[in-house]
């Protein structure tokens, strides 16, 4: 299993805090972001290379980055060659290079690298074992508002995506995903399908769009919370929860 790290955004919304620093290795409880996921990572049995995806902008960053790393797993950055927003793969194009510039046969997940993780992702690829399809990572939010912000699905009785929609203006369920996905080897020719055909390549949720329509896609609903850090907001409330955690002792 191969894990692909999407960090090729220019995090716009975070101001002067990402001008000179990607957003994924800004400090949070005194490590960089990306460390956290890198650690997570570190607990699944099957994985044996993980592929960071960076811009042109940001890709030396991450290469110092991955020299002092601390993991038992290898890391490889690509450079997607974008400079700008203007020019920029989207999420699911980012995901599409990765496969092909990797020559990935194998299974995958996949994480946007803003992702602050406080449940054991070894449940959701154990989940994805079992189910032995395509896996989404679900979390039930009561506040509409935030729902809006997130790809909302609809699930069966087993926990199998009947209805997803990317960003509704009127969520049909309180079931949010977030951006950390498993998929089998035989999804990897379905992206080049989908970016073939013109759909959009951006929230990596768009994908999970059409996905289910084409073969099962399961959601596990996981066993804590996930955090989105891709706002000044979101960012320095959990920096400040981890500091005061840390005061604590």
């Amino acid at each position: 299993m191969k894990a692909i790290i999407l960090v090729a955004g220019y995090a716009t919304r975070m101001g002067q805090l990402t001008k000179n620093r990607p957003k994924a290795l800004l400090p949070l409880g005194g490590r960089p972001v990306l460390d956290y996921i890198i650690d997570q990572l570190n607990t699944l049995p099957d994985v044996n290379e993980i592929i960071v995806v960076s811009n042109h902008k940001f890709y030396c960053y991450f290469e110092a980055w991955a020299d002092v790393v601390e993991t038992a797993i290898p890391v490889t950055v690509l450079n997607d060659g974008s400079t700008s927003e203007s020019d920029r793969l989207g999420a699911i194009g980012d995901i599409h290079f990765a496969i092909n510039k990797s020559g990935i046969s194998e299974d995958i997940v996949v994480i946007a690298g803003d992702n602050f993780m406080e449940y054991p992702l070894l449940e959701q690829y154990q989940f994805f074992k079992e189910k032995q399809s395509d896996t989404v990572c679900a979390q039930k939010l009561t506040n509409r508002d935030t729902l809006k912000q997130f790809a909302v699905a609809e699930l069966d009785e087993n926990n199998k995506v009947i209805s997803l929609e990317e960003k509704p203006q009127n969520p049909k369920s309180d079931v949010a995903i977030f951006a950390t996905y498993f998929y089998g080897q035989d999804t990897l020719p379905l992206f080049s399908k989908y970016i073939e055909a013109g759909e959009n390549k951006d929230a990596p949720g768009y994908f999970v769009q059409w996905l289910y329509k084409q073969k099962d896609v399961y959601a596990y609903i996981m066993n804590g919370e996930c955090h989105d850090l891709g706002t000044v907001e979101a960012y320095e409330a959990m920096q400040t929860r981890l500091e005061l955690e840390s005061k604590r002792g």
